[in-house]
């Protein structure tokens, strides 16, 4: 039992924050901090507006009994895609502005080579697909 009470007790300690700063710094902390919310919240919101738009598109070519063109439609929810990431990705840049440890300076390192690729090549997609819809 009372293994359990000291591993509790560890557990814990490790899951608690660290202290917030205190002074000018904890106020700049805080404020990166309601920044990083609110471009991720609007990367979340240009996600969930693609999805409407692909979605009504989609809708759209179904109620006119049209044969959906699902490369166009996909083009669409690529755009949306690719901006998303880009803020998603300046969200994970702000989280670490403020007085970054080398363990959150190596994710944002992994997590941006991992975003910059799907931007890349979604855009790529995306340019593809527009030169064979003029041709």
């Amino acid at each position: 039992m009372r293994l359990l009470l000291l591993l509790q007790e560890n557990l814990s300690t490790q899951l608690a924050p660290p202290p917030e700063p205190n002074g000018a710094e904890g106020l700049l902390h805080q404020a990166v901090q309601g920044l990083r919310l609110a471009v991720e919240t609007v990367g979340a919101s240009v996600i969930a507006l693609g999805v409407v738009m692909a979605a009504g598109y989609f809708l759209r070519a179904l109620v006119k009994g049209q044969p959906a063109d699902f490369n166009q439609i996909r083009l669409v929810l690529s755009r949306y895609l690719a901006l998303a990431l880009e803020f998603q990705l300046g969200s994970d840049i702000l989280s670490t502005a403020v007085a970054p440890s080398w363990d959150q300076i190596g994710k944002l390192a992994a997590i941006a080579v991992i975003r910059t690729v799907l931007n890349y090549f979604l855009t790529r997609e995306m340019q593809e697909e527009a030169s064979r819809t003029t041709r």
